[in-house]
């Protein structure tokens, strides 16, 4: 659960674009009783071929604001980790939209690059599910392209925190005392896990989402029982080494625990932040510890293979009632 730092995450979601002719715009989810205001990119199938885009320090090809190509599209909904931001898994959205999905990758609130307040806090991990349901909440009521939105078909991609949160509103029972998870002391969770102060509140679920792909998922989810209501197709991948709070031994207890087997991936000589999107030159001096893979490991090379993948397992679990 290592604190990743300031607002480095923009350029890291920003680094390494391809010259793709995928729509990009923002959109806000008004705050509600529910939780806070909620900010997200969107890419979309876009008609119109890629300029450059200036957002922040980075340069994207990209089309601000393209009119969303086609109608009844399948949407997929982005997670990010701790301390992470929505476009730190910008090629994967690339891909898929290219593909004709629509991506949303949102900024969880107080567990984001420019908001830490609250990413130490258990409270965040009630929050996380609550604020990716509210999402598609928003987009499919309350979002001036909504009817673009094929409700029958959402997928989701999570990282780390992100694929936990994938698991919750999938129906899983985390247990936050589960002695194999380590807890990074003087992290406030593992005091407030130790002092039993874990929330009542329910966790939220979301039957909506019909397929899940889970990269290197934080696990409080160590049992059959956990994770007896888990019923999606899940592509699960695992890092070899693990890291920030991942064991590999954690993810790999998911393929023998879930009741229907998930398309399971180890990545040879990965680390956990392997599943980020390839760092410039610029990022990896300044944040090795993210940005910097263990020798003979090609990060970018990777990422190919894994953006076609990911794309491949959405293509087969989210087809339209006319492929079917």
């Amino acid at each position: 659960m290592h604190f990743i730092k300031i607002g480095i995450l923009l350029a890291l979601g920003l680094a390494a674009s391809s010259a793709r002719a995928a729509g990009l715009t923002s959109i806000q989810v008004p705050a509600s009783a529910d939780g806070p205001a909620l900010s997200a990119f969107v890419w979309s199938p876009c008609a119109t071929p890629p300029e450059e885009v200036k957002l922040g320090p980075m340069t994207v090809a990209a089309v601000r604001n393209c009119p969303i190509s086609g109608s009844k599209l399948p949407l997929v909904v982005i997670s990010h980790g701790h301390g992470g931001g929505s476009l730190n898994h910008h090629d994967v959205a690339e891909a898929l939209a290219d593909a004709g999905y629509l991506v949303v990758a949102l900024n969880h609130p107080g567990d984001n690059f420019s908001d830490l307040g609250r990413s130490g806090d258990i409270s965040i991990m009630f929050q996380r599910p609550r604020d990716i349901k509210r999402l598609i909440d928003f987009l499919l009521s309350g979002w001036s392209q909504a009817a673009k939105i094929d409700p029958d078909r959402i997928g989701f991609f999570g990282f780390s925190r992100g694929g936990y949160t994938g698991l919750v509103l999938a129906g899983a029972i985390p247990d936050f005392r589960d002695p194999t998870v380590p807890c990074p002391e003087p992290a406030p969770i593992c005091s407030e896990i130790r002092r039993n102060e874990i929330p009542a509140e329910a966790l939220a679920r979301d039957p909506r989402i019909k397929a899940l792909v889970l990269a290197d998922p934080l696990s409080f989810f160590s049992t059959q029982g956990s994770l007896k209501a888990v019923d999606v197709p899940i592509q699960l991948w695992g890092s070899e080494h693990g890291g920030d709070g991942v064991l590999p031994d954690n993810v790999a207890a998911l393929v023998a625990n879930l009741p229907r087997k998930p398309d399971f991936h180890v990545v040879p000589g990965s680390a956990h932040f392997a599943f980020l999107a390839p760092c410039p030159p610029a990022l990896t001096k300044s944040q090795p510890e993210i940005c910097t893979d263990q020798a003979g490991f090609d990060r970018a090379a990777f990422h190919k293979k894994f953006d076609a993948d990911v794309l491949e397992f959405f293509r087969q679990n989210l087809r339209s009632t006319d492929e079917n």
